[in-house]
């Protein structure tokens, strides 16, 4: 993932700070992700997320609200709507890029923020929202102690996460006087709606109130026990890889056509977590996971490399057979086809070498009214998978530093 840190003017043309993270391959789609409320483009669930489909050749742009993180700006000038009118600046910015939104993800007040501005913006195709609020005005319990104050002097400062922030009147009236069904029931865009049941911050009633009031398609996913921000790293890749699953209805993410001499295309692998071993491998329009196991110091959330390499070699030996079978009219029913991996000492393996060597253990099961001859035949036929023959005779890697 290539990420562009680029500014552009907000609502009020404040200079907003940005991340656009690109996809190190074909640009298929582009998402515009909005944070929650008094957060930033930088909490830890939007870089995942912006990680993930990025994976996929979806570029994401994620930046501040005006005043918040490094965006310029004062916070407590700033309004529901006036995040909604930022949300059109960035969809403004990416048109110009002839990048123009074909996604809107909102977490918290942002996903508040996305439904109002959807349904105003033509190009978009998905909508996504995390833990956000059916109501704006959900968010003025944070403060609720401060709200007399607001009422009565304009403004107050309140703390919200350990921060201090300036809440304005203005603010406080303008989600107040907002409702999302209208807008919700207006979107032209499929939805997709994860909450998790028990987020103590925005009630797992306001999903419940979102999903009703929208038109299919639509779609409603639980986080189970994450909390609101979507902190731990296993939830936030949860959600990712949801978002990344069901987009793939609603926007049309072909890639262009392989190079000329490579048939099957690119698989581009991207680290996915530095401080392990988890890595984004995309073949063409497919995603996959690939990690180390815990005692090696991953987290197991994929195959191993050698993993790989053993599904390559079963999966091609169950299609050889299969297309074997049906070209002979034989009565195959079912094929399985187990794999394992180990280093072991050539002479132990009958090869005239000193060396160490992989050693592939395969077990092919095979199901019908199959004769003697016929079984064997297959198993002989099995040898000559295209993997099974590249794994035995001796290939070339060409390395180049890009």
């Amino acid at each position: 993932m290539t990420t562009e840190r680029i500014t552009f003017p907000g609502h009020s043309g404040d200079t907003l700070s940005a991340r656009l993270d690109l996809p190190e391959g074909p640009h298929l789609a582009t998402a515009l992700f909005a944070h929650c409320f008094t957060c930033s483009k930088d909490i830890p669930a939007a870089r995942r997320i912006a990680a993930r489909l990025s994976a996929m050749g979806i570029a994401v742009l994620r930046f501040d609200f005006t005043g918040l993180g490094h965006s310029k700006g004062e916070f407590s000038n700033t309004t529901f709507t006036s995040n909604v009118s930022d949300l059109h600046a960035a969809a403004d910015y990416l048109r110009g890029r002839i990048m123009a939104p074909a996604m809107l993800i909102g977490h918290s007040l942002g996903g508040a923020a996305v439904l109002r501005a959807a349904s105003e913006m033509p190009e978009i195709n998905a909508v996504v929202t995390i833990g956000a609020p059916f109501d704006p005005e959900h968010v003025t319990h944070n403060f609720a102690g401060a709200l007399d104050d607001i009422r009565t002097n304009g403004q107050a400062e309140v703390d919200l996460g350990g921060r201090p922030f300036t809440i304005g009147k203005a603010f406080v009236e303008d989600v107040k006087a907002q409702a999302l069904a209208p807008a919700i029931a207006k979107l032209k865009a499929a939805l997709l709606v994860m909450h998790a049941p028990l987020d103590s911050v925005v009630g797992v009633e306001n999903a419940t109130n979102i999903f009703v009031a929208a038109k299919h398609p639509k779609s409603f996913v639980t986080l189970d026990d994450a909390d609101h921000l979507v902190t731990r790293a296993e939830d936030a890749e949860y959600a990712a890889d949801v978002i990344t699953a069901w987009v793939g209805r609603y926007l049309e993410l072909t890639p262009p056509a392989p190079p000329i001499g490579a048939p099957e295309g690119i698989v581009r692998v991207s680290e996915a977590d530095t401080d392990g071993f988890l890595q984004d491998v995309q073949a063409g329009p497919h995603h996959f996971l690939a990690d180390e196991p815990l005692a090696y110091g991953g987290t197991n959330r994929g195959p191993s490399p050698y993993g790989f390499l053993s599904a390559g070699l079963g999966a091609c030996t169950s299609m050889t057979l299969r297309m074997y079978a049906r070209r002979k009219g034989w009565p195959l029913t079912h094929v399985s086809v187990d794999v394992s991996h180990d280093k072991v000492h050539a002479q132990d393996a009958g090869m005239p070498t000193t060396n160490n060597i992989d050693l592939f253990r395969r077990r092919i099961s095979l199901t019908g009214d199959l004769n003697d001859a016929q079984r064997q035949k297959l198993l002989e036929i099995a040898d000559k998978c295209p993997v099974h023959r590249t794994l035995e005779a001796s290939s070339k890697v060409e390395t180049e530093l890009v």
